[in-house]
């Protein structure tokens, strides 16, 4: 999988409040929800609190105060299980002692991990109560209300049934509670098969939603007062569905359409496969003003030969030609990427091409990463792993370019005027953060109840990872 824009470190996400009150019947109870990875898992997240309103939950910022833990967990970081098990040794503890306060606390595994791992959780970590994969996390009241009678459950086969289908829909308060910026799959799965990759097997094959379900649930954000919208997908220009004009649409027919929703201002979407990169989606880019000037599409490297062993089947020059053309639809265009350092077999020449790929196109923002393999994908049994030292090396060298052009891409914004979505409170009284066009925090003096509003501003300053600016 392509990383899923700008997540990269533990991202927790919790304290949301319940999507619905629980109803006189069910028990109250409390659960905490602590999320890794990328923004789908945030969307899954929020969309797994929904399901267990209906058990009567409501979130709780403290896992000490909850009644049930549940961990969603990411399998793109290195030792992503162990870290997982680390964590789930901690909350051993934790149960024992509230078990012998008389609570029935309980832990949940979702995510990534969950569904790789299976049976073997609840064998390593007897403490987890339930685990379940992404396609089934609709199931997850029933699993846990299974659970209480004393079975470990698993969920991590992929369902026929429609799991957006099956959730609740969230109430206007809860979208409102949740900020002016919202998230909204999409698409899920992957057939590309990179073999460094654990999606497809974690995720499932790519499937895309109905058009009519992905409108509705943006009128239903825009109606509570969000403004923007990311689409996510694993391979998110990969969706289609037939529109409403009976034809069969790609992501660039969805984005038109999404423009036409009364108070949706801004549309993003991430990851992105070059592969999938259509017409239609470019000339998207060259007509919405509301899609947003920043596209993340990945490459991973700029050697052929290790684009081959990747399985990308792109070349590097195939790329560079693909930028060209979405930079020549809309010239003020941002692009991020990633890469992937010292994978098997790579030479010194094989990453001295990598370096010249991202001298020639140029990124604003972009992520990297040392190879690591993930066990049960093809690259971990491919021979010529480099030497840790060596990927050090290369990876400081390659984040230091890319720094610099992310400084230099900063830089060139200063003095421009640019139209911010105030989105949340500054550190500092009397600041609001919002993002640019780009997708970089830009902070301004504003009082808080313009967040949700579309303000003018003139960039002053680019700071290390922020931009500052000025009301016009």
């Amino acid at each position: 999988m392509d990383r899923l824009d700008t997540e990269i470190a533990e991202t927790p996400v919790s304290g949301r409040e319940a999507p619905e009150q629980a109803t006189s019947a069910a028990p109250s109870r409390k659960v905490f929800v602590k999320t890794y990875g990328c923004q789908m898992n945030v969307y899954d997240s929020e969309r797994m609190s929904d399901a267990l309103s209906r058990d009567g939950y409501t979130a709780t910022d403290s896992p000490e105060d909850a009644d049930l833990v549940l961990i969603n967990t990411c399998h793109i970081r290195e030792k992503a299980a162990e870290k997982v098990y680390s964590q789930l040794g901690r909350l051993a503890k934790l149960k024992k002692r509230r078990q012998s306060e008389g609570s029935d606390f309980m832990v949940a595994v979702a995510g990534c991990v969950a569904q790789a791992e299976g049976q073997e959780i609840t064998r390593r970590a007897p403490v987890v109560d339930v685990v379940i994969g992404p396609q089934t996390y609709h199931r997850l009241p029933d699993a846990l209300a299974k659970a209480r009678t004393g079975a470990k459950v698993v969920e991590t086969d992929f369902p026929v049934e429609d799991k957006f289908t099956a959730l609740p829909k969230a109430p206007e308060k809860v979208i409102r509670k949740r900020g002016v910026s919202a998230f909204l799959t999409v698409q899920e799965g992957c057939d590309k098969f990179c073999t460094f990759c654990v999606v497809p097997y974690t995720r499932g094959a790519e499937t895309s939603r109905p058009v009519d379900a992905i409108v509705a649930e943006a009128e239903r954000l825009a109606a509570a007062g969000v403004r923007e919208v990311t689409l996510l997908g694993q391979n998110v220009n990969a969706w289609h569905g037939e529109g409403s004009d009976g034809r069969e649409w790609g992501l660039g027919e969805l984005l038109r359409r999404l423009a036409e929703i009364d108070g949706l201002e801004r549309l993003r979407y991430t990851t992105s496969h070059p592969r999938d990169m259509d017409d239609g989606l470019i000339e998207a880019h060259r007509d919405l003003p509301e899609l947003m000037p920043y596209l993340h599409l990945p490459v991973q490297a700029g050697s052929d030969r290790i684009l081959k062993a990747m399985n990308r089947r792109h070349t590097a020059d195939d790329y560079i030609r693909l930028v060209e053309r979405i930079r020549q639809a809309n010239p003020d265009l941002a692009l991020s990427g990633d890469f992937i350092v010292g994978f098997p077999g790579e030479t010194d020449e094989d990453f001295e091409d990598t370096m010249r790929l991202i001298e020639t196109v140029g990124y604003a923002q972009a992520f990297s990463f040392k190879y690591s393999p993930r066990p049960g994908t093809p690259g971990a049994d491919l021979g010529g792993h480099v030497d840790e030292a060596v990927k050090s090396e290369r990876l400081d060298r390659l984040q230091a370019l890319l720094y610099r052009q992310q400084r230099d891409f900063a830089e060139r914004c200063v003095g421009r005027e640019i139209d911010l979505l105030l989105e949340k409170p500054g550190r500092e009284p009397g600041q609001l953060i919002g993002r640019s066009p780009w997708l970089q925090p830009v902070i301004v003096n504003a009082k808080p109840e313009e967040i949700g509003d579309i303000v003018k501003v003139r960039i002053t300053k680019a700071g290390t990872n922020s931009l500052f600016a000025d009301r016009v």
